[in-house]
């Protein structure tokens, strides 16, 4: 033996076996080139108070869709090229990046409040003056039904009248929209383009808009966001009751008496609870930035990848002039949303915020009042009217706070916890296991009826269960139950569906509209 080997450190055990690498997501291996070190690109850049997990949802759901609509058939045609995966990867990074910008940039209140409630109310106006008119001659001696009529009052381009969603409409949104968000050089090239509009147009069309316009579906929905209701009450309301002779009538005087404080006591310390929030959440409104003052310190919006000779400030003040396809109920050419005037649209694009007038109160609360009577149909009932009516005038008189608190429960509304739980059930619903599995069955007839049966059994909680006869009449069930009606039909609620997310599309990229 040498010196040098004589002399030589022992080695060590846990020197000699190899360190485990972690395993790399599903994310990295598909939207990253091979053995790159880089980390995914930022997403949510803007949205500095966004759920921590929202990005990697985010990106798992990108990779979720790439590796099922896309990664099948390119592996057919090569097994060597793996920087197809990626670069679409960018492509969708700079679109989801351009989209995060113009939600920044909306204002959310006029479409929550104003516009979004009109296509509610009219599509209930709508589909009673239907009902109303089925088996008459209006409805062609009774050969036409309900859906039908529905077609001819809200007609629309992307739907057929037997309720079938053209496809090549959505390509052609879709397309419009890559074209603004993206540059020349990514914009060009078919393949990539093409790709990622059939994605979008095969989710949004064949997974989503099938599912999310069934009754029982957005009855599940409602229930959901009304909260859990009790299982005992609910069996209660719908057994016969059983009387009990074992009890005297002295126990019966004692639980009376008890059960009379046990009220009392909850119902103090219900207002007390109530009138803390109240005051913690005035002090919030109060101390919250006015609307006004949040346009001020706004950034002027750059203008469009697309274009050079306009920007995308010009455009807003056309959002609300022209919005295609919005129901108007009655009238049979493409009818369009009422437009509200607003001060800031006789406003050039290029006047300074800081020379802007004080912007008129919105009103907000009028329209969505307007829209629960007429959901409610409130117009039969002379308590709910005169309740109404009551409340309308003390909106009226509180419109300065309450255009401050209605944006203020919004943003708490959609809160990062919310979006976070709606990408998680967004990518459970559509990859359940991994891959697109097979339609999840719908409940059956007895499960859907169920459905709407707890949500017609609803009575509410705290002081709302006291006002509630006063609101839908001696008869809640009933009332509840024509109030489901209107979102009972499919092929109705398809013409909704559609003639919100045109709205919707129409506030982000007001360039549809030219």
């Amino acid at each position: 033996m040498t010196a040098a080997s004589r002399h030589r450190p022992p080695l060590s055990i846990t020197s000699s076996i190899p360190t485990k690498t972690q395993p790399q997501s599903l994310a990295r291996r598909l939207l990253l080139p091979p053995h790159s070190s880089d980390d995914l690109p930022p997403l949510l850049a803007l949205s500095t108070n966004a759920h921590p997990d929202l990005r990697t949802e985010l990106y798992d759901f990108i990779a979720l869709a790439l590796r099922a609509y896309v990664n099948p058939w390119w592996t057919k045609l090569t097994r060597y090229d793996k920087e197809f995966l990626p670069h679409i990867n960018r492509i969708l990074v700079h679109v989801i990046e351009v989209l995060e910008e113009r939600v920044h940039r909306v204002q959310l209140e006029p479409l929550a409040f104003h516009d979004l409630p009109t296509i509610i109310t009219q599509h209930y106006v709508d589909f009673r003056n239907v009902q109303s008119k089925l088996s008459t001659s209006y409805a062609t001696g009774g050969a036409a039904s309900l859906s039908q009529m529905f077609a001819q009052i809200q007609p629309h381009m992307a739907i057929s009248p037997d309720g079938q969603i053209d496809a090549e409409y959505y390509r052609q949104t879709v397309d419009l929209i890559l074209k603004v968000c993206l540059p020349e050089e990514d914009y060009e090239p078919d393949v990539e383009r093409v790709i990622i509009r059939e994605v979008v147009v095969k989710i949004l069309v064949n997974d989503i808009f099938p599912k999310i316009t069934q009754p029982w579906f957005i009855h599940k929905t409602i229930l959901d966001l009304l909260g859990p209701i009790d299982d005992d009450s609910y069996t209660a309301s719908h057994l016969p009751q059983s009387s009990s002779n074992d009890t005297s009538f002295f126990q019966s005087m004692i639980i009376i008496i008890l059960s009379a404080l046990q009220g009392f006591s909850g119902a103090c310390l219900a207002l007390i609870h109530s009138y803390k929030q109240a005051i913690t959440t005035i002090k919030l409104v109060n101390q919250s930035p006015s609307q006004s003052t949040q346009e001020k310190k706004a950034p002027p919006p750059p203008p469009p990848a697309s274009t050079t000779d306009s920007s995308l400030g010009s455009n807003r003040s056309q959002q609300t002039d022209v919005i295609p396809a919005i129901p108007q109920g009655r009238n049979p050419t493409y009818p369009r949303l009422p437009h509200y005037p607003r001060q800031a649209d006789a406003i050039p694009a290029s006047t300074p915020p800081e020379s802007l007038p004080n912007k008129q109160p919105q009103d907000y609360a009028v329209i969505p009042l307007h829209m629960l009577s007429e959901i409610l149909n409130v117009q039969d009932r002379f308590a709910a009217t005169l309740f109404f009516s009551a409340l309308s005038m003390t909106s009226s008189s509180m419109t300065p706070f309450l255009d401050k608190l209605l944006p203020y429960l919004l943003q708490g509304f959609l809160s990062p916890s919310f979006i976070l739980n709606i990408a998680r059930i967004s990518k459970r619903t559509l990859f359940p296991n991994g891959y697109p599995g097979p339609p999840p069955i719908d409940p059956s007839p007895e499960e859907q009826a169920q459905i709407r049966a707890k949500l017609v059994a609803w009575r509410g909680e705290g002081p709302l269960s006291h006002l509630l006869p006063v609101i839908v009449g001696p008869d809640p069930s009933e009332t509840f139950s024509a109030a489901l009606d209107p979102l009972g039909d499919p092929q109705c609620n398809t013409r909704l569906l559609v003639f919100i997310l045109d709205r919707v599309l129409v506030a982000l990229f007001p360039e549809l509209t030219r």
